[in-house]
């Protein structure tokens, strides 16, 4: 199963964060967001597919998410976890940690945004179209 969200990249993009990343449907990014890697995103977590949520929600579910812009392509994994609740309707966050609130839709990321490539960032900071894959393999 999958979702896939369109965004654009933000002249303020600069994935320094150590522990997230982040897609928003924010139209504006200041600099101190340095886990957002796009804005304008078109759709939020609380748009997915229930039984893509639900999916997600599985203990040992696995999670991938694909970015892709101007050519670069990017991939994370991580996991699903029963407290994931898929209801924020403005961010989707990508954590390495276990934390998880209402924005958080994979914990146990592979990487933060500190650790993505970098000539796909310079691409979203220049402002690059950005589709992003959300793709899930529930547990078993």
């Amino acid at each position: 199963m999958e979702e896939v969200v369109r965004a654009r990249g933000h002249e303020n993009v600069s994935a320094e964060h150590a522990s997230t990343f982040e897609v928003t449907t924010d139209d504006w990014l200041t600099p101190a967001g340095d886990c957002i890697l796009a804005v304008e995103a078109d759709r939020a977590p609380a748009d997915f597919d229930p039984a893509f949520v639900a999916a997600c929600r599985e203990e040992d579910s696995r999670i991938t998410v694909r970015f892709e812009a101007d050519g670069h392509v990017e991939e994370v994994t991580g996991q699903g976890h029963p407290d994931l609740t898929f209801e924020s309707e403005r961010s989707m966050v990508g954590r390495t940690s276990e934390y998880v609130d209402e924005r958080t839709f994979l914990i146990g990321a592979g990487k933060a945004a500190a650790g993505f490539d970098h000539d796909l960032v310079e691409a979203l900071s220049a402002g690059a179209e950005l589709t992003v894959t959300v793709t899930v393999e529930p547990a078993g």
